[in-house]
């Protein structure tokens, strides 16, 4: 019986294996004659023998062109937009750079003329409630004459003959004076400076660049900008030496020192000239891992009786907080002789907060001041007005027209903040900002005010834009003001 059982499943087996040799061997056909098995273990050749030989037979050697050939093509390049006139290397332009000269002292000269400028005419209304109601339509026209010497030296000269401190020529109707032609137009030379680097005029001095001679300097009437237009922005007549990348171990990867001479030409915070007025001053910028600080010293000596001596301190900080660009600083000023509206004792602390809006372009914006005391910058032009300009479009003095700004940019005893919202449309081409803002005075004055405004700012094509503001304010004693302009401008 069991013998019977036993070659009963013998049978069975049999029957299965040979099943599934059927079944496999349908799924797989056989290879055919001449090609390597699926289950082959040799290697299949990833070239044929002929393709192998054809490869052989190819010239790979690599010839290198002496021929320039261009990034961009004809077809592709952007339409330029070239200066009033131009000699030498053109501005912005593709082609090779001239050979130049070569000076006694090592440098090479490839000397370049550019002029170019800007005219800006503008119309509107402005009633701040703190003077009187004007409505006017007047212009300024910028013009420079560029003259490159080299990448690092060259000779700037500037002239506005439409505009005399903050007098632009047009027509003014003002309530209490009525309707008056404003006469800006002069002949002065409001820049003209030169600056270079010591170590690229006379490289034969150090010509293996190791004796640190890398100095830049300017001397002549030329813009100058320190705390972001807080403790200066005037156009001084000033001697100003730089040594950049100064590289602190275990403390900075670069620093940035600056000594500064100003000689004449001084406006003090009062916006008013001080022709005797001597400025000294130290101003530094270091980067470090976080941010980027700003420490800058400055001391002011005048004999002008409504000017006044004075010591400037400002302290800053920008860096990026996760996704927020940031900007925090402290300007201190300290009378050590007469006081008044050029020269006083006060502190001012302002803080300053963007971001782009998730998916878009658009900007948020928030910005927040606290005046102690005081507080007066150490020279400021006749058109920007007080420090608190650059809070936000609502504290900003325009620079063209006779308007003022909608709140008060003086930073004496207050307490305030803006924020606003910037929105880009068009290609970038349009923009639209609105913005809140108020100022709380913190000296018993009662000179609170609030203010919403907006600005739209549209390009008409690369050199022309057209620009519209307004405001609406109140104030807690002074009742409601109002003003609304527009500026076409245009560069050439």
């Amino acid at each position: 019986m069991k013998q019977v059982e036993l070659g009963a499943l013998r049978a069975v087996f049999l029957t299965v294996c040979v099943y599934l040799g059927l079944l496999i061997a349908g799924c797989c056909p056989p290879a055919e004659a001449g090609s390597p098995s699926a289950l082959s273990d040799q290697p299949k050749p990833m070239l044929t023998e002929a393709q192998v030989n054809a490869l052989q037979k190819e010239d790979h050697s690599i010839t290198l062109s002496n021929k320039a050939k261009p990034l961009i093509t004809k077809k592709n390049e952007p339409e330029a937009t070239p200066p009033i006139f131009e000699w030498g290397d053109p501005f912005l332009k593709p082609g090779n750079i001239a050979p130049g000269f070569t000076l006694p002292t090592g440098a090479v000269w490839q000397p370049g003329l550019w002029i170019f400028g800007g005219m800006r005419t503008t119309g509107g209304y402005y009633d701040g409630h703190v003077v009187n109601g004007s409505a006017y339509a007047t212009s300024t026209l910028n013009l420079f004459a560029n003259l490159k010497l080299s990448g690092t030296e060259r000779i700037l000269l500037g002239i506005n003959p439409l505009t005399v401190g903050p007098e632009d020529t047009g027509v003014v109707h003002r309530k209490s004076t009525g309707t008056q032609f404003a006469n800006g137009l002069n002949f002065k030379v409001n820049t003209l400076f030169f600056e270079g680097d010591f170590g690229e005029i006379f490289p034969n001095l150090d010509p293996n660049d190791n004796k640190g001679l890398d100095y830049g300097f300017s001397i002549g009437r030329q813009p100058i900008l320190f705390q972001d237009g807080v403790m200066f922005n005037d156009t001084i007549d000033a001697l100003g030496v730089t040594r950049d990348t100064i590289i602190i171990p275990g403390l900075t990867p670069d620093m940035r020192v600056t000594g500064l001479f100003g000689f004449s030409n001084v406006n003090r915070a009062n916006n008013a000239h001080d022709g005797s007025a001597y400025i000294f001053g130290i101003f530094t910028e270091t980067d470090t891992a976080i941010s980027t600080f700003d420490v800058d010293l400055a001391y002011i000596a005048s004999s002008f009786p409504a000017g006044g001596d004075g010591v400037f301190l400002g302290v800053s900080s920008t860096q990026r907080i996760e996704d927020i660009n940031t900007t925090f600083s402290v300007n201190s000023s300290f009378a050590t002789g007469n006081k008044g509206p050029a020269m006083d004792n006060g502190t001012l602390l302002l803080s300053q907060v963007s971001a782009t809006v998730t998916g878009s372009e658009n900007i948020i914006y928030g910005d927040a001041f606290l005046g102690i005391g005081n507080y007066t910058s150490a020279a400021r032009d006749a058109k920007t007005g007080g420090p608190l300009g650059r809070v936000g479009i609502l504290f900003a003095a325009p620079a063209v027209g006779t308007a003022g700004p909608a709140l008060s940019n003086q930073a004496g005893h207050v307490v305030g903040a803006a924020v606003g919202y910037q929105m880009f449309f068009n290609d970038d081409l349009t923009q639209v900002t609105v913005e809140l803002g108020g100022r709380k005075d913190t000296n018993g004055n009662k000179q609170d005010a609030v203010a919403l405004g907006g600005q739209w700012l549209h390009a008409l094509d690369n050199r022309t834009s057209i620009q519209v503001d307004g405001f609406l304010s109140g104030r807690r004693h002074g009742g409601f003001g109002s003003g609304l302009r527009m500026e076409l401008r245009t560069r050439f």
